[in-house]
C-alpha cells in the first residue's frame, strides 16, 4: 500500500491497466477463464485492501478537528480513488444499507450513485438468491472473516450472474461495523430459465411502448366485445382468453381472483392462472387461497392498485406448503394488482408478474391495466348474492 496519498492515484492507474489486460485476455482466450479469473481475485484482493486503507485514512481525517486544507485535500484525493476505482463496489452499513458505492458500483446495479444511497444491497439481488445474500452478510458481519460466493443480480429487465466478495470494515467513527462489497465476474454462469430479455434500445423507445400498451389494450376490448358487446356471442366473459391474452403480450404469469361464490359473495375465489407452458408453478398457484395472498386480499380490500416495480420483500404473495416464498419460486422481478371494479363495486383482482429478466412495471403499465380491469369488472355477469 501507498504510504502518502499522492501514490494513490498512481496505485489505481496500475491497478487499471492490470484490470484492462485481463478483460482482454478474457475476451480472446475464454478458454482460459479459470486462470484468468484467478489473476482478477488477486487484482480484487489487492483493491479490497487499497480501499480499506482509504477508509481508515478517511475516517481519521475527518475525526480531526479543527480541519485544515491539506486534510480537505487529502479525504478529496480518497473519494475520488473510490468513485474512480476500476472495479464495481459498495459499502453497506450493518442491516445492509448502502453507504457508498462507486461509479463502476453504480453502473452495474443500474442507478444513479445518490439514488442508490440508502437502499438495501439486498434489492438489487435475484429473489432466487436474496436470502443467500442476506445470510453471508450476516456471516461476515458476525464472525469477521471475508466471504466469497456466485450470486445474480436484477435489475433493468436483466438477469447478471456476478461473483460477490463481502469484507468486515472496522472504521473508529463508526459505532456498528460495515461490509465491503466487491463486483467481478462469475466464475460459473448458470444459463437463465426465463424468456428472453427484451432489447433494451426497444424497451426505452416511449413511441414503441405506447403503441404496445395501445395493441394489449384493442386486443383486449375485442375480446370482450365479441363475447357480451353488441353483436357478440351473449356468453359470459371467458377469464381463461383474457389472462392468456395479457400472459401472452404483457407479462409472464397472470392471475385472476373473482368474487362470485353463491356462499359468500364478498369471498374471492381463484379463478384463472396464467403462465409458461408447462410450468409446474402454475398448479401451485391455482391452488392457494387469495385470502392468504397480501398483495390480491388488501386491493380486494381496499379497492386500490398496488405497483411494485422492483420487489422487496418476496413473501407478499404467498408461501408454497413448503415455505418458500412463491415469488422467488417464480423468478419474478416485477408485480402490480389491480381491482376488477363493475357497476357495484370489486368483483376481484387481477395480479400480473414479470420475471427478472424483464423489464419491470411502470406507471403507464398500471394505467393501461387498471382500465383493462375495469372492462373486465364490468363484463363479469351478476353476482350470485349481495348484489
Amino acid at each position: 500500500m501507498p504510504e502518502n496519498v499522492p501514490d494513490l492515484p498512481r496505485e489505481v492507474a496500475e491497478l487499471s491497466d492490470r484490470v484492462s489486460a485481463l478483460r482482454s485476455t478474457h475476451a480472446m482466450y475464454p478458454n482460459d477463464a479459470a486462470g484468468t479469473a484467478e489473476a482478477a481475485l488477486v487484482e480484487l484482493g489487492f483493491a479490497e485492501q487499497l480501499l480499506r486503507d482509504c477508509e481508515q485514512r478517511l475516517a481519521s481525517h475527518e475525526s480531526n478537528a479543527p480541519r485544515r486544507s491539506g486534510n480537505d485535500d487529502e479525504r478529496a484525493v480518497l473519494r475520488a480513488v473510490f468513485t474512480e476505482l476500476s472495479v464495481p463496489v459498495v459499502l453497506l452499513d450493518n442491516a445492509g444499507y448502502i453507504r457508498r458505492i462507486n461509479t463502476m458500483g453504480a453502473e452495474r446495479l443500474g442507478g444513479a450513485s445518490g439514488y442508490l444511497t440508502g437502499k438495501p444491497f439486498s434489492n438489487f439481488v435475484d429473489l432466487r438468491r436474496r436470502a443467500a445474500m442476506r445470510s453471508w452478510l450476516a456471516a461476515v458481519l458476525r464472525g469477521g472473516e471475508p466471504a466469497s460466493f456466485e450470486s445474480r443480480l436484477a435489475q433493468r429487465g436483466w438477469a447478471e450472474d456476478v461473483h460477490l466478495t463481502l469484507t468486515r470494515l472496522d472504521v473508529p467513527t463508526e459505532a456498528e461495523p460495515m461490509v465491503l462489497v466487491a463486483m467481478s465476474p462469475p466464475l460459473h454462469s448458470d444459463a437463465d430459465e426465463g424468456p428472453a430479455p427484451l432489447e433494451p434500445e426497444v424497451e426505452d423507445q416511449v413511441v414503441v411502448l405506447a403503441a404496445r400498451r395501445l395493441d394489449v389494450l384493442t386486443r383486449m376490448t375485442r375480446l370482450l366485445l365479441r363475447s357480451a358487446g353488441p353483436g357478440g356471442a351473449g356468453q359470459p366473459l371467458a377469464l381463461d382468453e383474457a389472462a392468456g391474452l395479457l400472459a401472452d403480450s404483457y407479462a409472464d404469469w397472470v392471475i385472476m381472483d373473482v368474487c362470485d361464490l353463491p356462499s359468500d359473495a364478498d369471498r374471492a375465489r381463484r379463478a384463472v392462472v396464467a403462465g409458461p407452458g408447462g410450468d409446474p408453478h402454475g398448479t401451485l398457484l391455482e391452488s392457494l387461497d387469495p385470502q392468504d395472498s397480501e398483495v390480491p386480499r388488501d386491493v380486494l380490500t381496499s379497492g386500490k392498485s398496488v405497483l411494485h416495480q422492483l420487489i422487496e420483500d418476496e413473501g407478499i404473495l404467498g408461501r408454497a406448503p413448503d415455505s418458500a416464498p412463491l415469488l422467488s419460486a417464480l423468478g419474478a422481478g416485477s408485480l402490480m394488482c389491480v381491482p376488477l371494479r363493475g357497476s357495484r363495486g370489486v368483483r376481484g383482482a387481477l395480479t400480473l408478474i414479470r420475471r427478472s429478466n424483464r423489464g419491470g412495471f411502470r406507471l403507464a403499465d398500471l394505467g393501461l391495466i387498471e382500465e383493462i380491469g375495469e372492462h373486465i369488472g364490468l363484463a363479469l355477469p351478476p353476482r350470485y348474492t349481495g348484489c
